[in-house]
């Protein structure tokens, strides 16, 4: 069977052929292909074909697929068994290691996806708080719930769905949006919302509109303007928690938030949330406390036990994210030579192991600035390296990602594909 009979099939049976919107491969103008399998950076498809992975599953293969110490956990835990709707020991060791690894909190409380821990943050600022309004930017992406779908990037960027059909206005009247980085707007609706604003919900480093870094200021902003107005700062680091750092943007910066939403890379590969903070906090959480937050799957012990495999693994070695890094800043140099000398124009964000090549000659500082690429040309270029056998996000607005199992020898002979893709430019 070929791709394209497979993603026929696919459309017969789920909406657009997927699970997910940017899995369709619209706005990139391409033939979605089907996977069959992953092997460390390499995904294959039905047909056969290999491609080099630098989606990693948007974020969460920090090992790349199926290694080792990531299966043989899961095989352990799925020989006891695959769901028990009740805390098991695997449960307890993975939050023990998230919390000793991040250091900026003390409790934490597992969910099945990245959604249901912002959802389950903002609800818990709101009942701590008693205030009714969060902050967002436009741009960052927190999830498919009714109250942060609005100024959202990631896929309905992706899509140019302006605004969501089936969330009726009132959902959204509480949740004020801005731009990413302006300080001024923030200041604004302080003061305009005065003793109103139950939190500030942010992407740390936004990695929905493509990687957007915070400018120098921006989170310490974030952090003092909260507590001035007894309010709470959520890091929403879905993405970037375990992927900037061991403990995240809030390590990576120096800033600690009130609450943290995890995700991704704490499952290995496999479904996962969570949100945590200091004790106070999470312990206004049902059981201990009024705000009811609940799951059937949550802490599925599974996710979990593949959790603690790649989480022992970052926590032993370390030197994982300088070997990243360094191997990112060569690939992107290489990238920004090649375009380049073809005159495209072009900015890199880049910060561990994520990145975007934008294609822009502005600044990317914020949704507004990130527009302002040439998607057409985003389209051919995905087009013209799958075709050469390397995958990208299908998406401007999306980040690459490199996983450990992307050696030097692999990084040049995407150099070599990436060059004959922008010849073709």
């Amino acid at each position: 069977m070929t791709n394209k009979e497979a993603f026929e099939l696919a459309k017969q049976v789920m909406p657009g052929g997927v699970s997910s919107p940017v899995r369709a491969f619209k706005s990139v103008e391409a033939e979605p292909i089907v996977v069959r399998r992953g092997f460390g950076a390499f995904i294959e498809d039905i047909e056969g074909k290999r491609y080099i992975d630098y989606m990693l599953s948007f974020g969460p293969l920090m090992l790349g697929h199926r290694p080792d110490v990531i299966v043989s956990k899961i095989l352990e835990a799925l020989d006891k068994g695959t769901s028990f709707g009740i805390t098991n020991l695997y449960e307890i060791e993975l939050a023990s290691l998230i919390v000793k690894a991040t250091k900026v909190i003390d409790k934490i409380r597992f969910v099945s996806s990245g959604t249901e821990a912002v959802m389950s943050a903002i609800r818990l600022a709101r009942g701590i708080t008693n205030k009714p309004y969060i902050i967002k930017f436009d741009g960052c992406y927190h999830g498919f719930s009714d109250s942060v779908l609005v100024g959202a990037g990631s896929g309905v960027a992706t899509l140019g769905i302006p605004e969501t059909p089936g969330i009726p206005k009132e959902f959204a009247s509480f949740t004020i949006v801005f731009d990413y980085n302006d300080e001024d707007a923030l200041e604004e609706a302080f003061t305009k919302y005065k003793n109103q604003i139950a939190a500030v919900l942010v992407e740390p480093v936004a990695g929905n509109m493509g990687v957007v870094l915070p400018k120098e200021s921006w989170l310490k902003k974030l952090k003092d303007i909260t507590k001035k107005n007894d309010a709470l700062l959520i890091f929403d680091e879905v993405i970037t928690g375990f992927r900037l750092s061991l403990g995240g943007a809030s390590e990576y910066f120096g800033i600690e938030p009130d609450i943290v939403c995890y995700g991704k890379i704490i499952g290995g590969g496999m479904p996962i949330g969570a949100y945590g903070a200091k004790a106070h906090i999470m312990d206004r959480v049902a059981p201990e406390g009024p705000i009811y937050q609940a799951g059937t799957l949550s802490g599925n012990p599974i996710s979990v036990a593949s959790g603690i495999g790649l989480l022992k693994t970052l926590i032993s070695d370390i030197t994982i994210y300088d070997v990243l890094a360094e191997l990112m800043a060569y690939l992107t140099y290489n990238i920004s030579s090649m375009l380049s000398q073809k005159g495209i124009p072009h900015k890199i964000n880049e910060i561990a192991s994520m990145f975007t090549v934008f294609f822009t000659d502005k600044d990317v500082i914020d949704f507004k600035s990130a527009k302002t690429s040439d998607t057409k040309l985003f389209g051919k270029f995905f087009r013209n390296l799958l075709q050469e056998g390397v995958l990208i996000p299908p998406s401007q607005f999306e980040a690459w990602f490199l996983s450990a199992a992307h050696t030097k020898d692999i990084i040049d002979t995407t150099l070599e594909k990436i060059k004959k893709a922008i010849d073709l430019l």
